[in-house]
């Protein structure tokens, strides 16, 4: 339990401090309270999350702890995990450098409404924890696993990328920048072949989700895809 504890806390400490050095770094000043409010609004959801996990579902904190490109076993996710990681942090450095040198403006107003749309999409994600225990970070069919099929997967077949999806397409916006908008579109690429890799992966090892499949007919994106 303690080893579980410390490895969470570095974890979130690790992430937000990532993502606050790539924001001000490139910004170049502490002055950005864009920044500020998405960190704040951002690691405040995330902590909640952790904390319903810790107290909930800890083997699924376990396993979401194994995360990143060296914890796949495939090599051509590996690949994936890794410009995910990159194109995740190019949306962040970009909008950093944006607010540096003025490159475009967003409206305060605009703003504050995509934070509230980074919240929505991380509690997409939240749901999709609490339905789904088996909800790894890599691809993988654990014992006993069985198809989810209630919840938020009721009305798409990978809510957690649909959250998360959502969060990273307001994240430019909230944090001021139409400049590195162009930069989630990769990282909506690599999303989804990630996804691709996982349905064929899951179609041959976990009983019962062709089924569902045909059952649930939207992969990512309700009536698109």
């Amino acid at each position: 339990m303690p080893s579980l504890i410390l490895r969470t806390i570095a974890g979130l400490v690790f992430l937000i401090a990532m993502l606050g050095l790539a924001l001000f770094g490139s910004a170049g000043t502490p002055d950005y309270w864009r920044a500020w409010l998405y960190l704040a609004v951002f690691a405040s959801c995330i902590v909640l999350i952790t904390v319903y996990l810790l107290f909930k579902d800890r083997r699924l904190l376990e396993s979401r702890l194994n995360v990143g490109p060296a914890a796949e076993r495939q090599r051509s996710q590996q690949l994936i995990q890794g410009l995910a990681s990159m194109f995740f942090l190019l949306v962040y450095i970009v909008a950093g450098l944006d607010h540096r040198f003025g490159w475009t403006h967003v409206a305060p107003v605009l703003s504050v409404i995509s934070d509230l749309l980074v919240v929505l999409g991380l509690l997409i994600v939240f749901l999709v924890f609490r339905e789904n225990t088996y909800t790894s970070a890599i691809i993988e069919v654990a014992d006993q696993q069985r198809v989810v099929s209630t919840g938020p997967y009721a009305v798409v077949r990978h809510p957690m990328y649909s959250g998360a999806l959502l969060m990273m397409v307001f994240t430019p916006l909230a944090v001021g920048s139409w400049a590195s908008v162009p930069f989630v579109l990769p990282l909506v690429l690599v999303i989804g072949a990630r996804l691709l890799a996982e349905e064929k992966f899951l179609a041959s090892r976990l009983p019962g989700y062709e089924d569902y499949r045909r059952r649930v007919r939207y992969r990512l994106i309700p009536w698109i895809w």
